[in-house]
């Protein structure tokens, strides 16, 4: 599953829909009754190396990162904020 952000400040697609860029993903699977979980969130990628990739085969759509938005996060800064976020509804962390 793709996590997609609006971006108002890049030119709107055809028909004046507003631009959305991928952000993040999150996957889950379930095989022979066991669970596989991930998390991809871009913090600060070289984003020159998605150029030539369409987003979840979703054309007119493109890839950014926390610090593209404006957002100058560390992953130290992401992993505390997603340890925090994750003991709120699972119960605590070490």
């Amino acid at each position: 599953v793709g996590v997609w952000v609006a971006r108002p400040d890049k030119p709107p697609l055809p028909g004046g829909v507003m631009r959305e860029d991928k952000i993040a993903a999150i996957g889950i699977r379930i095989r022979r009754w066991v669970t596989f979980h991930g998390i991809a969130i871009n913090v600060e990628p070289d984003l020159t190396h998605y150029a030539g990739i369409v987003p979840c085969g979703i054309e007119g759509h493109g890839v950014t990162s926390l610090v593209d938005l404006g957002l100058p996060v560390t992953m130290d800064d992401l992993d505390l904020a997603l340890k925090r976020n994750f003991s709120r509804f699972f119960g605590p962390v070490e």
